[in-house]
């Protein structure tokens, strides 16, 4: 029997901004309980919820104070049980955020590094080298007595230093908390940069960054990060259920990556080279190749991901819905297990028009238009917007974009998500690991999987121009009609 992780639909849920279970205008855990039915319906296998322990907030989360417990913007610890069950309850598998890079400079640990004291945790030095930070300038901060720390990202997330056997056990013992509870799995965040080059050896101006697709990213991808992942890898092993790890790692080919997913490391590792890809028929094919080919020669699956909270929505990336209901399409018929980031079942634009006063990204302190915040807007569930005030304002041409005016409303984004994801579910791959392109005009893909009983059949026409793929067979889904002009359609032949 088939592992659940390797062709789950994994749906990740941004929790501040997917559904208000209190009425404060943020997102939180009663509000992520009430919406698991809609989950259910919708037809994806796991949730993955960003994180939502206790943190102030300066990166909305990602600097962690205490990782056994939930902040009181998001609910208590007993709403996370209750979530982790009653998603079970529903058939939904739970994926929760570990932030093992940096804590929070309010976690006691880096509390009582700036009394002077245990600052082994974390990467103190006497003179700081030339690395910036992701988030802008100097990555190293100096405290009073005249020494610097390390952060990679905002100085209110100190490194920590993963050299420390006391880190490692600490970061053990965190996930044996979690799986105890009753967690299916974690998304490791930055699983490429917990171990830093020995000796913090000057870098030069940029050097920090590689390129994945167009985009440059923060690159270390160190070959000690493995050993840890190789431990975690016998903590998760050692739970019933298969519970999962995935390697948020950004490498510089996909032949790195496929180092995350050797079979005793992690899972998984997000695709950042599909996602990346541009609407490019050749481009994407390549990808699709090297991606497969890659992960296949450790055993694992591939996972194709297109949209999530730190990169630009991708209606907006390919430049319209039309390209953005097609490349779903495409997505959801790869071999391997496809990511979905909350409100994209909805095609959802990025918001690019937020007022400055309204940001909140520290991203934006390197760049205003590298801020993520028009990507975390909150969710419109009605055509008013469903929320009190929510903490960014929700555009009012999204009404019609809203769960209640698409919910069941033939050819709507919604139930093209709904009817493909269902019949991902219900088609009977031989394989979960293979696909055969066929000769299509120019600008165009056709690929088919073998079923237990007949082909599925992709064609996607990435043009501007109409195309007829002239495929007989039994239309299952399609984008548009089949053949428009950036569109997909799935087929079932004898």
């Amino acid at each position: 029997m088939t592992a659940w992780w390797r062709n789950a639909a994994i749906y990740q849920v941004y929790v501040r901004s997917f559904a208000d279970g209190n009425g404060d205008g943020i997102g939180d855990l009663i509000g992520v309980r009430d919406r698991l039915p809609y989950l259910a319906g919708l037809g994806v296998d796991a949730i993955w919820l960003t994180p939502f322990y206790t943190s102030p907030m300066a990166d909305f989360g990602y600097d962690v104070a205490d990782y056994r417990d939930v902040d009181p913007l998001f609910g208590t610890l007993a709403d996370a049980k209750a979530l982790i069950d009653e998603a079970h309850g529903h058939g939904l598998r739970v994926i929760v955020d570990v932030v093992p890079n940096h804590t929070s400079s309010a976690h006691p640990w880096f509390q009582q590094a700036l009394r002077g004291e245990r600052r082994d945790r974390y990467i103190f030095r006497d003179e700081p080298n030339d690395w910036e930070s992701i988030f802008g300038g100097p990555a190293w901060t100096q405290v009073e007595d005249g020494q610097w720390y390390l952060h990679l990202f905002d100085p209110s997330q100190p490194d920590l230093d993963w050299d420390s056997a006391e880190v490692r056990g600490e970061f053990e013992s965190i996930l044996r908390f979690w799986l105890d509870l009753g967690v299916d799995g974690f998304r490791v965040d930055v699983a490429h940069g917990m171990v830093k080059p020995a000796g913090l050896p000057d870098v030069g101006h940029g050097n920090q960054a590689t390129m994945v697709g167009r985009e440059p990213v923060p690159f270390f991808d160190n070959d000690g990060v493995h050993e840890i992942h190789r431990a975690w890898r016998r903590v998760l092993d050692s739970y019933p259920g298969e519970r999962i790890g995935v390697a948020e790692a950004w490498a510089p080919t996909p032949e790195r990556l496929a180092r995350y997913v050797r079979p005793d490391e992690l899972h998984q590792a997000f695709n950042f080279h599909y996602l990346f890809a541009p609407w490019e028929a050749a481009e994407l094919r390549t990808v699709i190749d090297s991606s497969l080919a890659t992960a296949g020669s450790v055993g694992a699956p591939t996972t194709w991901v297109l949209s999530n909270h730190d990169v630009k929505r991708h209606v907006t990336r390919h430049g319209s819905l039309a390209r953005a209901r097609a490349a779903a399409l495409l997505t959801l018929a790869l071999p391997g297990s496809a990511y979905l980031y909350n409100g994209e079942e909805l095609g959802l634009p990025e918001v690019l028009d937020l007022p400055a006063e309204l940001c909140q990204d520290p991203q934006r302190l390197r760049d205003p238009d590298s801020g993520r915040d028009g990507c975390r807007v909150p969710l419109p569930w009605t055509r008013e917007g469903g929320w009190d005030e929510p903490w960014l304002p929700i555009p009012e041409a999204w009404g019609e974009l809203s769960v209640q005016a698409q919910q069941g409303v033939p050819g709507s984004t919604l139930e093209l998500y709904r009817q493909a994801l269902h019949l991902r579910r219900d088609l009977d791959f031989e394989r979960d690991d293979a696909l055969v392109w066929h000769d299509s005009p120019e600008g165009t893909l056709i690929f088919s999987r073998t079923l237990s009983e007949g082909t599925f059949v992709c064609a996607v026409n990435l043009t501007a121009t109409p195309v007829d793929f002239g495929v007989e067979g039994r239309l299952l889904l399609a984008s548009d009609v089949p053949g428009a002009a950036d569109s997909t359609a799935w087929w079932k032949v004898k």
